[in-house]
């Protein structure tokens, strides 16, 4: 028996020692398992759950709660216990006394608050009858101190009267319906028995025009066993049924055309109606139900030969797929005919025969001109080839020996043309044009020739760099390659196999040479020196700056140093404040490293608006401590020279 209280207890205080905003799960079913064994684990918890009522953290009051209204809805001697108490539970749980408020934090106990009035609005709409504590515990909290309550029973009340009047509207509508169906019952009926009578009629046509089909010759046994394996039967079997399926051709367009339309018809209105009908009978209640039953039978029914009559255009393959989607790409391309007539041009002779060529030429010609129009066409082109061997053999060479050498591009095409071009090459003309058509338009000689810009790409001629040559001191030649001068041996110059220079003509010309060479090293050398003087005085001068930086800071330090002594001693108040912020900057490091706990949730939160009071104060402690140290300062100078005052 002490165990279990014991047990009861540290379960208790375990689910109550939590920063979480709900008891955990698993401690609240094992605290209902201990407390359901006798009457003695139920007041154990009960004293316990009191007493954590009584500690001055919110969090641990808001747990303690939690778990009090679980015990508290499932036990009656729970109930009994808790209602001797009543008053206590309330003053500590909701804080009404001015002289017992809620402690902190303060957030949690808002929640604790309002969490106080739901439950005991729900434990007097449940036990009130009861249980006269709890009716005048919530009438004094609700009329007397005038607290808000959620009303959780009327906002129930309310959801579940609109649910009603719902649930009204819907019989109401479906009640209408029904009445609706009754008086056109005899005319749907009809409409759909008609849909099917006539594809029942197009299948029929349909089916006799396969029979009418004659058939192969059958196989021999021995035919047969060749097909053992059950891959090939499958594919027989396919093969078959594809075979059955009668494809749409000129005979029986009409029947297929007329297939589709009331196969559409049938899926499209007469299945959804029906289904529409069927969920309206089932969901429909009425007085007399034996109307309603058999109209739905015959719903059913018509149902099922609906579904019959569309397996058998599906079976039959005299259903093509949808085709919505090529409806809408036919509506999207308006395409219209119009006459296509071929227009002669009064510049023909001055088209290229290139393009006349290309342009007269089809498939449809080819394919159907006959033997002896080839036969012509070659001893044509058999005697233009005599005749421009003939005239043109110096014109050739002529042009050959002035014609430049250039890269193939699309403005070789019209190259030296002089004439003017048809606008309308294709010879065509289309009534589905967008404005004024001009059949002998040409586009001008001089526009082609703008037309035709020759555009090219830059290229440098490629100049072998030659190498240095110069002899090195381990032996071998210099291979360096630089345009002008190489950096290890200056000048680049010809030499010759061994390295020595070559077509140098007199010494006077070596003279000149090294001294322009001397010359350049000399420069070279001043430049250097006075590079590294410059760096130097550049050193010395930040070296100055970091000492003067350093003597100031040293100033500045003792400065404050000052300061703060004279501070701490000007003020009572400032003796503290070193302690206090050494104990704030080590409390927030000692946060960010610890979990966070209850002790954690009573800690006051810095925030923004003391950060700033603080840095007011100090800077209000600076500018006293100031004051007083050149009031001190004068007073000694006075002191020192009196005669100067």
């Amino acid at each position: 028996m002490e165990e279990n209280g014991r047990k009861v207890r540290a379960l208790i205080e375990k689910a109550t020692n939590s920063t979480a905003a709900e008891v955990d799960p698993r401690l609240l079913k094992a605290i209902k398992t201990i407390v359901r064994y006798s009457d003695s684990e139920l007041r154990i918890a009960a004293q316990a759950l009191m007493d954590l009522m009584k500690r001055d953290h919110s969090q641990v009051r808001y747990l303690t709660l939690l778990i009090i209204d679980q015990l508290f809805m499932r036990s009656k001697l729970f109930r009994i216990l808790i209602v001797k108490n009543l008053d206590q539970l309330l003053t500590l749980s909701v804080g009404f006394r001015k002289n017992l408020p809620l402690p902190a934090p303060p957030a949690v106990a808002c929640v604790l608050r309002s969490k106080a009035i739901e439950f005991l609005e729900k434990w007097n709409s449940s036990f009130g009858i009861h249980y006269r504590q709890i009716r005048l515990g919530f009438d004094y909290l609700k009329n007397t101190l005038r607290f808000q309550f959620p009303n959780i029973q009327a906002n129930a009340a309310r959801l579940q009267q609109e649910r009603k009047e719902r649930e009204m509207r819907s019989k109401e509508i479906l009640q209408n319906k029904f009445e609706k169906l009754k008086e056109n019952l005899s005319l749907i009926k009809k409409e759909i028995l008609s849909t099917i009578d006539e594809l029942g009629e197009c299948l029929e046509i349909v089916r006799s025009e396969r029979q009418s089909m004659p058939l192969g010759p059958l196989d021999d046994d021995e035919d047969f066993e060749e097909f053992r394996p059950s891959e090939l039967r499958q594919i027989r079997l396919d093969s078959l049924r594809e075979g059955e399926k009668i494809h749409e051709n000129t005979e029986n367009k009409v029947v297929f055309d007329a297939l589709r339309e009331l196969y559409k018809l049938l899926v499209t209105k007469h299945l959804v109606s029906v289904q529409e009908w069927i969920s309206v009978l089932i969901r429909v209640e009425l007085a007399d139900n034996r109307s309603r039953d058999s109209i739905l039978k015959e719903f059913i029914d018509i149902q099922k030969r609906l579904q019959s009559v569309k397996k058998k255009c599906i079976d039959l393959g005299c259903v093509l797929p949808d085709t919505t989607k090529h409806e809408k790409e036919e509506e999207e391309d308006i395409w219209e005919e119009g006459k296509i007539v071929l227009t002669e041009t009064e510049s023909s002779g001055g088209v290229p025969n290139k393009l006349i060529g290309n342009s007269s030429t089809s498939g449809e010609v080819k394919n159907k001109a006959p033997a002896s129009s080839e036969e012509e066409a070659k001893c044509n082109a058999s005697q233009d080839r005599e005749q421009a061997g003939t005239h043109s053999s110096s014109l050739r060479s002529n042009l050959l020996a002035e014609a430049p050498v250039v890269k193939w591009g699309s403005f070789l095409d019209n190259w030296g043309s002089i004439t003017d071009i048809p606008a309308n090459q294709r010879g065509l003309e289309l009534e589905s044009h967008w404005g004024r058509v001009d059949h002998d338009a040409v586009i001008p000689a001089e526009k082609i020739a703008e037309l035709n810009i020759r555009a090219t790409v830059y290229q440098e001629e490629q100049v072998e760099i030659q190498p240095c040559h110069a002899p090195l001191r381990k032996g071998g030649l210099c291979q360096r390659r630089d345009l002008r001068v190489c950096p290890f041996h200056g000048p680049i110059i010809p030499r010759d196999d061994e390295g020595n220079p070559i077509n140098q003509s007199t010494s006077t010309d070596d003279t000149a040479d090294n001294s322009e060479l001397v010359e350049q090293l000399a420069k070279q050398a001043v430049k250097n020196i006075r590079d590294r003087d410059n760096e130097e005085a550049q050193k010395r001068k930040m070296d100055k700056q970091l000492q003067k930086r350093a003597k100031l800071a040293k100033i500045r330090e003792h400065n404050e140093a000052l300061l703060r002594d004279a501070a701490l001693a000007s003020t009572s108040n400032s003796a503290f404040v070193g302690d206090d912020f050494e104990a704030t900057t080590g409390e927030s490091l000692s946060a960010r490293n610890k979990k966070e706990s209850l002790a954690s949730m009573l800690r006051k939160k810095e925030t923004t608006k003391d950060r700033l009071a603080q840095r007011l104060l100090n800077s209000r402690t600076r500018d006293a401590t100031i004051r007083q140290v050149t009031l001190g300062e004068d007073a000694n100078y006075r002191e020192a020279f009196p005669n100067q005052w």
